[in-house]
């Protein structure tokens, strides 16, 4: 059962520095970000796995560019910080909440902690004592909302699986690639794959030929993104779905990160595009950690190649660019599509932790749960969810009504 949380009032709104004092051997705190802060948080990831969007350089550049209001819960033994948990704090309606900073951008989450965190006593009551931190610092956050976690990375268990948690409604789908690409492609129906492949090749060729491309520059991450942002629009408006990439802030927050990330020696970010007869027609961007890469958002062209699977073409050439490297998953995150099944033979599924800290919190978490509970049974039931989609794209569909304006 959660914990109930109803810290006393303060200025509504006004960050603190929150200090619950000691357990078990460990000191717990939230606080707002600062620049000495990122810099002790960037030497704990840097020893600590940690998802995607956890790194320091997302952190940076969403509180930068999408939302200053960010947090980091944390637990210290003696001077070393052995857990951090940042948040960004957002209005949902009539609640506060307190989520991994990126929203529905920051999948497979994963919140770095040192050796001294996973092995003191009684896990649930360390996050606990970091989440007490979060009320004392922030008493205007009603709940918590930790969703998409991973149980695993890099060989390290999740520690916030020792609190009570659900399944997130998509599942996970990944690749091993341990036994090399020729191995992959012989498991799933390698035959049809190298088939399918070579006549790709021969349309692309009579198209004007084609070339993959890795972003190297600021100028091809600006015209990689560019691309991907006019095809998940067309997409997404064709699905009757938000377009998530569409808000101007979204669109500075990527370019910034995957252009800083182009100062590394091995970017963590990085963009991968096919064009065909010198037009872009499939855009992939990805995320590495130690042991894995992770494919965390594609689009194509829905144009005169469409037929061909510029899309898969594409999957073709960067999963065996990837077992040439040193990684042993090629991960397509959440989301459980028929081009990712085509290479997948890993199903995961990732956890949600809801942590009330308010009355209003306990109201908000009974009806994510609800909704939650409700999504469960639409994706996993396939003809449910067919229907579901089919409907949501013929409702695209409709003309909009005469007079109808975007303020309505």
């Amino acid at each position: 059962m959660t914990e109930r949380f109803f810290p006393s009032r303060t200025a509504h709104g006004a960050p603190s520095a929150g200090n619950v004092g000691h357990a078990g051997g460990l000191a717990f705190s939230a606080g707002p970000l600062s620049a000495g802060l990122m810099e002790t948080y960037a030497r704990l990831v840097a020893s600590a796995p940690a998802g995607p969007a956890q790194r320091p350089e997302w952190l940076a550049a969403w509180s930068r560019d999408v939302n200053p209001d960010c947090i980091l819960a944390m637990a210290h033994k003696g001077e070393d910080l052995v857990l951090a948990v940042p948040l960004e704090i957002v209005r949902e309606g009539p609640f506060r909440i307190a989520r991994a900073p990126g929203g529905s951008h920051a999948n497979g989450n994963f919140f770095a902690a040192s050796p001294a965190f996973d092995q003191a006593p009684d896990a649930a009551g360390r996050l606990r004592s970091a989440f007490r931190a979060v009320a004392a610092a922030r008493p205007d956050i009603d709940l918590i909302v930790l969703e998409r976690l991973s149980l695993r990375l890099d060989g390290a268990d999740n520690p916030l699986a020792a609190l009570p948690h659900a399944d997130s409604p998509n599942v996970a789908l990944a690749a091993d690639l341990a036994g090399g690409f020729e191995a992959l492609v012989d498991r799933m129906s390698g035959k049809r794959k190298r088939k399918k492949y070579r006549s790709q090749l021969r349309k692309f060729e009579a198209a004007g030929g084609y070339r993959c491309l890795r972003a190297e520059t600021p100028e091809e991450v600006t015209r990689l993104l560019s691309a991907l942002y006019a095809m998940k629009e067309e997409r997404f408006r064709k699905m009757g779905i938000a377009d998530v990439f569409g808000p101007a802030e979204i669109k500075t927050f990527f370019g910034d990160l995957f252009t800083a990330a182009l100062k590394e020696p091995e970017p963590r970010f990085f963009l991968s595009g096919l064009e065909v007869g010198g037009k872009l027609r499939a855009v992939a961007g990805y995320s590495r950690t130690a042991g894995r890469i992770i494919c965390d958002f594609t689009s194509f062209a829905e144009d005169e190649l469409y037929v061909a699977s510029p899309g898969e073409f594409l999957f073709f050439h960067d999963i065996e660019q990837a077992c040439a490297s040193a990684v042993r998953i090629f991960d397509f995150s959440v989301g459980d599509e028929t081009y990712k099944r085509a290479w997948c033979e890993i199903e995961t599924r990732q956890f949600d932790v809801l942590v009330p800290l308010t009355a209003k919190g306990h109201a908000a978490a009974a009806i994510r749960r609800t909704k939650a509970r409700a999504k469960n049974f639409v994706k996993n039931n396939p003809a449910v969810w067919r229907l579901a989609r089919m409907v949501r794209a013929r409702n695209a569909a409709k003309p909009e009504p005469a007079g109808k304006s975007d303020q309505d």
